[in-house]
């Protein structure tokens, strides 16, 4: 029988509109919409329906955002093919995107799991209002390649890199100096260099000490083994201790994003079916560039 996995996007996923034919056709998923907008205080499905769009973008808005438009697009999923996800092996989600694998995985409830990622975006938010700071996605290089370009651009400010997606393609983060150095660099290496319309240098050094304020916000919500293996960002491993978990939540703000190596290791495992439930097509669309034959369903309510 051929395993089955689950991916959850990360922030940068998030568009005004999403969500709203989901609740249309799920109670389960309203109901989802309804609580998160009780522990937030604000009104979480008037703004992923309706924008603003540049209040949805920020930090501390686009991850809560996508978090519960993620599990009401699992709710969808639930009621229409069950049996998918009973039979689900694996489960993964994209820097943002693994608080919602875990509560998939029931490592987490979901009003817990909420709480830690609204601290989470609005600690990530500080951090990089603090620090001119930015992200570049480098497009047709490899990992040593890109890693060169970061040694050259370093004299301009910190620079390093912040997520290894898929082949040829690799974001870097730094001090802003840095990111406009090596964005000048790139096309000089036979690479094509794209700013990202992000808040500040996620993955990096940049974001203390949010990584500290997580650390608390981890320490007060129970965390249980979750049901099914969740590969972590931070090594491509399963972690099964709750300990060891939070410590990895918690590294992850800091540490580069291993989502090649963490979809390669669940093609180890004999996954053959994946599902990428949230919104947008993002992580599909890295998958095409990892394994060109494995074909990624998308569970959400875009065209």
């Amino acid at each position: 029988m051929s395993k089955i996995a689950f991916l959850f996007p990360g922030q940068g996923a998030q568009h005004v509109g999403m969500g709203r034919a989901i609740v249309e056709k799920s109670a389960a998923a309203r109901a989802l919409f309804e609580q998160a907008s009780e522990i937030l205080n604000y009104d979480l499905a008037k703004l992923c329906f309706e924008g603003p769009a540049d209040r949805l973008d920020t930090t501390e808005v686009s991850q809560p955002a996508i978090y519960v438009t993620s599990l009401a697009c699992l709710e969808l999923l639930k009621a229409e093919n069950p049996a998918v996800v009973e039979n689900c092996s694996f489960t993964a989600g994209l820097s943002l995107g693994e608080y919602t694998a875990l509560v998939f995985a029931g490592a987490m409830s979901f009003a817990d799991g909420l709480r830690v990622v609204q601290k989470r975006g609005q600690a990530m938010q500080a951090a990089a209002n603090a620090t001119p700071s930015g992200m570049v996605s480098i497009l047709l290089l490899d990992r040593e390649k890109v890693l060169e370009l970061c040694r050259q651009a370093s004299d301009a400010g910190p620079i390093q890199i912040a997520n290894n997606l898929c082949p040829g393609n690799i974001v870097v983060s730094g001090a802003k100096a840095a990111c406009e150095k090596i964005a000048e660099l790139a096309p000089g290496a036979n690479g094509r260099a794209i700013p990202l319309p992000v808040a500040g240098a996620f993955h990096t050094d940049i974001m203390k000490p949010a990584d500290q304020q997580l650390a608390v916000a981890l320490a007060s919500v129970g965390l249980k083994a979750p049901r099914i293996p969740v590969i972590s960002n931070v090594d491509a491993l399963p972690h099964s201790d709750p300990a060891e978990i939070r410590d990895i939540l918690v590294r992850q703000v800091l540490n580069p994003v291993m989502w090649e190596d963490s979809m390669r290791s669940l093609l180890a495992q004999g996954v053959t079916q994946m599902y990428e439930i949230g919104p947008g097509k993002v992580l599909k669309g890295l998958m095409k560039r990892i394994d060109r034959k494995l074909d990624v369903t998308t569970i959400n309510d875009s065209p």
